[in-house]
């Protein structure tokens, strides 16, 4: 996949092309990229897609969080994956956000890009207000040149990639929007059904409290590599641990620890198991596989160990 940030010193070929941010890079858009690829091959044209470098209401609204499922740098190496020829990185500015769906297609995606036929996925919409509907679009492509398909929305199977098209009144289309209410009610292997993958975070191990360690549970503290990558439900989870080539167990706390009293400060702590080296600065990434309970306050710490000990073989069984 070749990343175009300035076309005017790579400019592309034509193209078969859909737009959209790809946050997740889920199955979902995996088909529709399919599809994006199917069209292109069999027009002997090259397959592109359309994205933006930063959350676009993030870029109209400074304060505004997106939770997002990726991080950019992640959401590109992602993206790398689905064979596509072009990945044309638009910068989404005041400037852009004013444009009609009609100047949209006509001055950035005929023009700049030099789309012959856009793709667009079930639900999407773009240009000023977002007031125009798919057969606005295929109108002003008509008028320009370009043709205009609406893809196939899919549900998720098992499976990375793996996905079915949505039959009306069916089962809910995935979406970026659905995993990411999955995630923060903790399910994150329903959620991996609809990524096409286990969700992860990568991080930077830093010092904490020390707590685990005098009760008998180490734990590496994690401070996410983006404020705005979402995490997902306090609880106690079975994760991957990945760091310098290796991959370990690990039984992971999201939150704020009540039967310690650690106040409203949020933390997201692995204890890897059967590891005991400190390993502060490294970068780690965790692979959530299960979340086994939610968050629980204990009367006593005797019962918070014991609680962890029980946890710890639940997670031993998860991860085999």
């Amino acid at each position: 996949m070749q990343v175009i940030n300035d076309i005017s010193a790579f400019p592309p070929e034509p193209c078969v092309a859909t737009i959209g941010f790809f946050d997740g890079v889920h199955t979902g858009h995996r088909y529709l990229i399919r599809q994006v690829r199917e069209i292109a091959a069999s027009r002997g044209l090259r397959s592109a897609l359309i994205t933006f470098p930063i959350h676009p209401r993030k870029v109209m609204q400074s304060d505004y969080r997106p939770e997002l499922l990726n991080t950019p740098e992640e959401r590109r190496s992602l993206l790398s994956e689905t064979g596509v020829d072009y990945c044309l990185m638009l910068d989404f500015t005041p400037e852009v956000a004013s444009l009609t769906a009609e100047e949209f297609m006509t001055h950035i995606l005929k023009e700049r890009f030099r789309v012959e036929c856009l793709v667009i996925g079930y639900d999407h919409r773009f240009g000023r207000d977002r007031r125009d509907g798919f057969d606005d679009y295929v109108r002003y492509g008509k008028a320009i040149g370009m043709d205009v398909i609406q893809a196939s929305a899919c549900t998720a199977d098992i499976g990375s990639d793996s996905c079915r098209q949505a039959s009306p009144g069916g089962e809910t289309p995935v979406s970026s929007s659905l995993i990411r209410n999955l995630l923060r009610q903790g399910e994150v292997d329903t959620a991996a059904r609809s990524l096409g993958y286990q969700y992860f975070m990568n991080g930077i191990v830093v010092g904490g409290y020390r707590i685990g360690r005098k009760i008998g549970f180490p734990t590496a503290n994690l401070s996410v590599d983006n404020p705005d990558k979402l995490v997902p439900a306090d609880g106690v989870y079975a994760v991957w641990v990945d760091f310098d080539g290796k991959r370990y167990k690990g039984m992971l706390n999201i939150g704020v620890r009540p039967t310690i009293g650690n106040g409203p400060h949020r933390t997201i702590e692995v204890n890897i198991l059967h590891f005991y080296s400190d390993i502060y600065d490294k970068s780690i990434r965790l692979t959530f596989v299960k979340r086994t309970r939610p968050e629980l306050k204990f009367d006593t710490i005797d019962e918070l160990i014991a609680r962890l000990h029980k946890d710890a073989e639940e997670v031993e069984a998860i991860l085999g």
